[in-house]
């Protein structure tokens, strides 16, 4: 049985919420490419979720806000939603690589973030910090 130590999951679970991840942020890949939308809009965009780390210059509870709302699925099946209504294949797109972004992240252990500090995360203490620990 997984124990929940210092509020990260641990064991099997964490494994299962990191392969979801791996194979939904796959099938958002899979999805933007039936879009029509160039591959360059994907390489300039993948990345863009990461600049609410930004926030943290802020403070840490003010950051964790901002990176835990650029890094949750709520904005991208918002803004899919929206691009369904609106037939934009654009709109639809951006939403794939912003959800392919959040799906990757789960899938190499960076979760969403407690206030603490910026390693602590919902699977686990990432970076540096996790060789103190």
């Amino acid at each position: 049985m997984a124990a929940v130590m210092q509020g990260h999951v641990t064991g099997a679970p964490n494994l299962l919420l990191r392969l979801e991840g791996a194979l939904l942020g796959g099938l958002s890949v899979w999805l933007f490419a039936r879009t029509g939308v160039s591959w360059w809009v994907f390489a300039g965009l993948i990345l863009a979720p990461d600049l609410a780390m930004l926030g943290y210059l802020c403070g840490p509870r003010l950051g964790c806000a901002i990176y835990n709302a650029a890094h949750s699925l709520i904005g991208p099946a918002l803004l899919g939603v929206a691009a369904t209504a609106s037939g934009s294949s654009m709109m639809l797109a951006v939403a794939l690589i912003w959800a392919a972004h959040v799906e990757f992240d789960r899938a190499l252990g960076y979760g969403l973030k407690y206030a603490t500090r910026f390693a602590d995360t919902h699977l686990g203490v990432i970076g540096p910090a996790r060789r103190t620990e």
